[in-house]
């Protein structure tokens, strides 16, 4: 099988006349695991060891959203606005129903994906995020501005602050994760733009201050994911999570951040494969 790191990048474009940039792989007789990124991450901030494990029995679809990376047009100022853009890609995919994984920020589109396709998610994993008006949400673009003001103090990259414990564990965790995703030596994607990532937080702000949703009427399986100590999204919101999704089951990792799913990411991929059996 492919590695993550060895595959171009493809294109297809929506009915929105944008230019999506994609990456897809594994197990294409699946059903396609869409997943949904973080705040400013491109195609080449998916952990690439974590992908390959997914991807030895799931059909796996990594793309740029609208404005991101490689992928043309604007970054959308409402995360219901890039939901809709995920739409478009998935259509120009011809891909019609999904399981979606969505994280960190992406774990907010994955939800408004959700309220508009409903019959089209078939299994729903929201990892390190949190729900509509969900506590800290509106604070996220503070807290990640704070952090990289005290990275580049501290001659570090903002991600080991943002999405690891400051254990002994943690930091070693991050520098496993630094070295995976740095692998990567050729068919690189674009870094994100300033522009498209202050849409991006003005978003999170949005819905950080939205109205909750209620969602006790959808039966679709969800699995949600954090580790105890996410400073991003304060693991609250994943049990929050836990507690509206009526079908939901609950995974917390101990002494792990933002990113636990990268982080434990052998025991964490054992489990979403039994879930999505099941």
């Amino acid at each position: 099988m492919k590695k993550y790191i060895d595959l171009p990048m493809q294109y297809v474009v929506g009915k929105n006349q944008v230019t999506y940039a994609y990456r897809e792989y594994g197990n294409l007789n699946a059903c396609p695991l869409v997943l949904l990124h973080h705040l400013s991450a491109t195609l080449d901030n998916w952990d690439p060891g974590f992908l390959d494990l997914l991807a030895v029995n799931n059909h796996i679809v990594v793309f740029d959203n609208v404005g991101v990376g490689k992928t043309t047009g604007k970054v959308s100022e409402t995360i219901t606005a890039m939901a809709r853009d995920v739409i478009q890609f998935v259509d120009a995919l011809k891909i019609q129903n999904f399981d979606l994984l969505g994280l960190s920020m992406g774990g907010f589109v994955a939800q408004e994906v959700l309220l508009l396709v409903p019959k089209r998610v078939k299994n729903l994993i929201l990892a390190g995020t949190g729900p509509h008006g969900g506590k800290g949400i509106k604070r996220v673009g503070m807290l990640t501005n704070y952090d990289l003001l005290r990275a580049t103090f501290m001659r570090k990259d903002v991600k080991e602050y943002l999405f690891f414990t400051r254990t002994d564990n943690g930091k070693k965790a991050a520098k496993r994760y630094f070295e995976r995703i740095n692998t990567r030596k050729e068919n690189f994607d674009d870094k994100i733009k300033i522009g498209a990532y202050l849409h991006q937080l003005k978003a999170i702000k949005r819905f950080g201050k939205a109205d909750p949703v209620d969602f006790s009427n959808f039966e679709m399986p969800v699995l949600v994911v954090n580790g105890d100590h996410d400073r991003m999204v304060p693991t609250i919101n994943s049990y929050r999570l836990h507690e509206i999704f009526p079908n939901s089951e609950l995974l917390i990792y101990d002494d792990a951040g933002h990113m636990s799913i990268f982080q434990e990411q052998q025991d964490f991929v054992d489990k979403l494969t039994k879930f999505l059996r099941s």
